[in-house]
């Protein structure tokens, strides 16, 4: 990739990186959302797009990294205190598993490795049992929908249908949660997050890594053939 088609990239990510100093604090937010969104897409991209797996469960992974932080900031907001979904169910101290989203560096390490856990373990099983198109599909689609209705039946512990909810009184970093310095922050780290998350997918792409990966897509029989495990790639 030459240095001009890079040009478009590198205006792209300037315009992002100065747009607090032209935006509305909702316009950012929204555009901050909009970004992550784009995390979203650019993994499906590379597994639907190269891979040939449509992958109906990327909300899932997305949404449990969502809560694991969302679960420190619910801590901070309560003061100490038992959240208020916790309370208004019945349950008077607070569950073991909650304890260690506390500290906001675990909060951060379990929001990036149990989604990523999870789509270990599954893609192994499913790939190992070579399940394939439609059937992967159907089997991600219902990984999600069981999780979700999972989570809505425990509301004395994840808050069932409204989730986790009023989180105005937390703070990071000694600052409050809506002060404008946390929001543009949350803005910047979805910029970086997502640059990121693209230059390590063009990489990949342009490896090896994403040539079996179109390999694999256009003849799994022929990639297996020739030596090598489509589980392990």
């Amino acid at each position: 990739m030459g240095l001009l088609q890079w040009l478009p990239f590198v205006l792209l990510l300037v315009a992002l990186l100065l747009a607090p100093q032209y935006l509305s604090d909702f316009r950012l937010s929204q555009l901050g959302k909009f970004l992550t969104y784009a995390i979203i897409a650019v993994g499906l991209d590379l597994i639907w797009g190269y891979g040939g797996m449509l992958s109906l469960g990327q909300g899932l992974f997305f949404g449990l990294g969502a809560y694991g932080f969302a679960m420190y900031l619910k801590l901070q907001a309560s003061g100490g205190k038992l959240p208020d979904f916790m309370f208004w169910s019945g349950l008077e101290s607070l569950p073991w598993f909650w304890a260690p989203f506390q500290n906001p560096f675990i909060a951060v390490v379990a929001a990036l490795v149990i989604p990523a856990l999870i789509a270990g373990v599954l893609g192994y099983f499913v790939f190992r049992s070579r399940v394939q198109g439609v059937y992967f599909s159907i089997i991600t689609q219902a990984l999600t929908l069981l999780t979700s209705i999972w989570f809505i039946g425990q509301q004395a512990y994840t808050g069932g249908t409204n989730g986790i909810t009023n989180l105005g009184g937390a703070q990071l970093f000694g600052k409050s949660l809506l002060s404008p310095e946390v929001q543009h922050g949350f803005y910047y780290a979805s910029v970086v997050a997502l640059t990121l998350v693209y230059l390590l997918t063009w990489w990949m792409t342009n490896a090896r890594f994403g040539r079996m990966l179109v390999a694999l897509n256009a003849n799994e029989a022929r990639v297996r053939f020739l030596g090598y495990d489509p589980v392990m790639i």
